[in-house]
C-alpha cells in the first residue's frame, strides 16, 4: 500500500464548548486521566467504555504506548527547530514538567530560546492536546527530589551519557556505564547538568478526531491578565 493510501476515518468521539472546563490545565487533566484509565471525577460510564476499548485493543495485540510521551519541540539560535519526545513527569500550577539533560541540544536551545511546543497525541482515543509557552527551570532540590526517585541504572544512566555527543561504539557508552556504577557503588547524588524544566502554557489546544476529517478543535489563550480564552478552531 501506498503511504497516500494511509488513510482512516475517526469516529470514537466528540468535543463540545460545554463539555470543557473554564480552564485548560483542569481539561488536560481529565484528558489525561482517559488516556491512563485513571479514575477522575464523574464520567463513570465513559472510563467503562474507555477500559472496555483498551482491553479490546490488547485481545487484538495492539501494543501499549506511553500516555506521557510528549513530543517537545524547541528552535536553535538561527530559526532551525528541532524535536524529540520526551516524558511528562508532573502537571501542576506551573504547567507541564518534564527532566533532561541541561547540556544536551534541547537544552542548549531552552537556554537560548527558552520558549518550546509540546505535542500529546494519544491514538487510541483519536484525540491531540497542542501547548505551546515559556519554559523554566525547575530547582534544584526539586530536581534531586525526581532524580532519586529513579532506578539505580537509569540514575547511572545520567552521569554515563554526554546526551547527543558522538560516540565512537555501543562498547563505550557501557564501559562508561560501569565507571561510573564503580564510582558510586551505594547514592548516585545529582549530576550538576541534569535536572528538570517547567513549560507555562499560554496556548492550549484541544483537538478531537471526527468523521471526513470534520475534527472538533477548541484552542485556549491566555491574555494579559492571566485568563483563558477559549475559540473554537476549523478542522
Amino acid at each position: 500500500m501506498a503511504i497516500a493510501d494511509l488513510r482512516k476515518d475517526y469516529t470514537l468521539g466528540s468535543l463540545h464548548r460545554a463539555s470543557l472546563a473554564a480552564d485548560p490545565m483542569a481539561q488536560f487533566q481529565h484528558w489525561f486521566a482517559d488516556a491512563t484509565a485513571v479514575k477522575s471525577p464523574g464520567g463513570w460510564l465513559r472510563r467503562v467504555a474507555i477500559g472496555l476499548y483498551k482491553w479490546w485493543l490488547v485481545v487484538l495485540g495492539a501494543k501499549p504506548v506511553d500516555p506521557n510521551a510528549m513530543a517537545l519541540a524547541t528552535v536553535d539560535p538561527d530559526g532551525q527547530p528541532s524535536v524529540r519526545t520526551v516524558l511528562l513527569k508532573g502537571v501542576d500550577e506551573r504547567g507541564f514538567l518534564f527532566f533532561t539533560n541541561y547540556e544536551s541540544r534541547k537544552g542548549r536551545e531552552l537556554d537560548g530560546n527558552p520558549r518550546a511546543a509540546l505535542v500529546f497525541y494519544w491514538s487510541d482515543l483519536e484525540r491531540q492536546v497542542c501547548v505551546s509557552g515559556r519554559v523554566s527551570k525547575l530547582t534544584a532540590p526539586e530536581s534531586d527530589k525526581y532524580f532519586q526517585s529513579r532506578p539505580r541504572g537509569s540514575r547511572i544512566g545520567a552521569w554515563a551519557s554526554a546526551q547527543g555527543e558522538v560516540v565512537p561504539n555501543r562498547e563505550f557508552l557501557e564501559a562508561r556505564w560501569k565507571e561510573i556504577e564503580t564510582r558510586f557503588p551505594k547514592d548516585v547524588p545529582l549530576p550538576p547538568f541534569w535536572g528538570g524544566y517547567a513549560l507555562a502554557p499560554e496556548r492550549i489546544e484541544f483537538w478531537q478526531g471526527r468523521a471526513s476529517r470534520l475534527h472538533d478543535r477548541f484552542n485556549y489563550v491566555r491574555d494579559a491578565n492571566g485568563h483563558w480564552n477559549l475559540e473554537r478552531l476549523a478542522p
